[in-house]
């Protein structure tokens, strides 16, 4: 069952890719400055107009076995205990314990 923090970073991903397009471009209409300054307040505007969730900095990396934000490895998508177990177990491919 995956916890609040989970979900709320499940929607956030889901909020982000659904307002991406429309988002880029009211940023570069806002951010252009040969355009006249009524057009970019009005694009600046727009860009408020949109929720909390549509922001690409509310994504967080989180591990898909335990949901924990912190100490991620981005390939696997695992925090570093959880990769480690992992690893041990052999349930990851092209992954096994270092030896030297």
């Amino acid at each position: 069952m995956p916890t609040a923090r989970v979900l709320r970073d499940m929607k956030a991903r889901h909020g982000v890719n659904a307002s991406e397009i429309l988002r880029r471009a009211y940023l570069y209409v806002a951010r252009n400055q040969t355009l006249p300054a009524q057009v970019r307040f009005q694009a600046q505007l727009q860009l408020n107009t949109f929720g909390r969730y549509t922001r690409p900095t509310t994504v967080k990396n989180r591990c898909i076995e335990s949901g924990r934000g912190r100490g991620i490895i981005n390939e696997f998508g695992l925090t570093r205990y959880q990769f480690r177990m992992k690893a041990k177990a052999n349930e990851l491919p092209g992954v096994h314990k270092a030896s030297w």
